[in-house]
């Protein structure tokens, strides 16, 4: 019953039995804003490293 339970499962059972339902939705948008400053963070630095090359090629 339990075979197809991985990691990212029990991660998530755990955190909902240590915070309670109440807290789940805080914890996910505060993780959803965690990824979306990392996103633009990298985009950002892929960005600048791409305007150095451009500006070095000629």
């Amino acid at each position: 019953m339990f075979q197809n339970l991985g990691v990212p499962g029990l991660v998530i059972i755990l955190i909902t039995c240590d915070f309670g339902p109440e807290k789940s939705p805080e914890i996910g948008r505060a993780f959803g804003r965690t990824l979306s400053e990392y996103k633009s963070a990298t985009k950002g630095l892929v960005d600048e490293e791409k305007r150095k090359i451009k500006n070095l090629s000629y």
